[in-house]
């Protein structure tokens, strides 16, 4: 009966230490064999911004016509040229200007004639009504006529100087330095006055103008900051400042003109050239990476993904901040890499510092 029960207990401790030992093993094998993962690489991409076209143009346009009525002998400058303060631009035939300002000069030596007589005859009165010869009618009749005649040579010195002022309309020129955008008179052509002959636009200032739908255009305010691109090279760069929006949308196109101060006006940004332009805050934004949703890991109140060192085949967990996050997938602003590698699945069975085995299979 003793033996029976010693052999019946050496069975069972025996049994027990195999089972031991076999679960030991077990254990062993389990923390030895790296667990599997998909993985997916960072590719932080920025938005490619939607820009506006548009064309630079003159903030300050002149139209330049002559004062007088003529007919146009010459014109000095074409489309495109560049002038200069004083500089000649056209000319009217100034015939007739020349015979009123003619004209004006002989209405003045006939006035000083005249006064030159009147003075003789008040001095001669004068003299006669101190020695009682004239009356005081008479007297008085001649500093009448004196006054009178001083009157008419001042009336034709502003005559003739109204006729010379006129003379120098005959020719037309640049009040300030610019650049001519349009030319509206030929030689031979009778142009009345005030009529538009050529534009002269100001180079230093300069806007880009560009047409913004109007839902668009309500969000956006005066002082508002833009990027410029010159669309012929985008290595070309501006910035501006938003000046002036439309207050009503166009009828058909229903877009609003906004005009936009070029900040430095940079020589490559000539008149008529085709521009793209974009709000400085749409420039700005941070490239982005886009994961899968299932990378994500929330834990104690902070969003973090697991990064995977390629070298000692462990993860370690980063804190990052999304922009976007649906069912499927999630943007992460700027905290990771180019590269990087992050782990895309079964995120919450894993621990800081394990070892993991990379999975090449693609997340989904």
């Amino acid at each position: 009966m003793r033996r029976a029960l010693f052999l019946t207990s050496a069975a069972v401790l025996a049994f027990g230490l195999a089972a031991c030992t076999s679960e030991g093993e077990g254990e062993d094998k389990a923390k030895a064999a790296p667990r599997p993962v998909v993985s997916v690489v960072v590719e932080p991409r920025r938005e490619q911004a939607i820009g506006f076209s548009g064309t630079i143009q003159p903030r300050f346009q002149t139209d330049r016509g002559f004062r007088v009525l003529g007919r146009l002998v010459s014109r000095h400058v074409d489309v495109g040229d560049i002038v200069t303060p004083g500089q000649i631009l056209a000319q009217i035939d100034p015939v007739l200007l020349n015979l009123a300002e003619r004209a004006s000069e002989a209405d003045l030596v006939k006035a000083q004639a005249q006064l030159a007589n009147t003075t003789a005859a008040e001095g001669r009165t004068s003299a006669l009504f101190a020695k009682q010869v004239a009356n005081q009618a008479d007297l008085d009749s001649a500093r009448q006529a004196l006054e009178a005649a001083t009157a008419g040579v001042q009336q034709a010195q502003a005559n003739l100087a109204k006729a010379q002022e006129q003379r120098s309309y005959a020719t037309l020129t640049a009040d300030e330095a610019g650049v001519v955008t349009s030319v509206d008179a030929e030689i031979g052509q009778t142009v009345a006055a005030g009529r538009k002959v050529m534009a002269i636009a100001r180079t230093d200032v300069r806007d880009a103008v560009v047409d913004i739908p109007d839902f668009t255009a309500r969000a956006m305010k005066q002082g508002d900051v833009f990027s410029i691109r010159l669309q012929a090279d985008p290595s070309v760069a501006d910035t501006g400042k938003l000046r002036e929006i439309a207050p009503q949308a166009d009828q058909a196109t229903r877009t609003r003109r906004v005009r936009i101060t070029l900040d430095r006006a940079l020589e490559a940004f000539r008149l008529g050239a085709t521009v793209t332009v974009l709000p400085a805050t749409e420039v700005q934004k941070p490239a982005m990476a886009e994961l899968p949703a299932s990378a994500i890991l929330d834990r104690d109140g902070a969003t973090r993904v697991w990064v995977l060192d390629t070298k000692t085949k462990t993860v370690r967990s980063v804190a990052v901040d999304l922009a976007e996050r649906d069912d499927r997938k999630v943007r992460i602003i700027g905290q990771l890499p180019a590269g990087a590698r992050i782990v895309a699945a079964g995120v919450n069975s894993l621990s800081e510092g394990q070892t993991v085995k990379i999975d090449e299979r693609t997340a989904p």
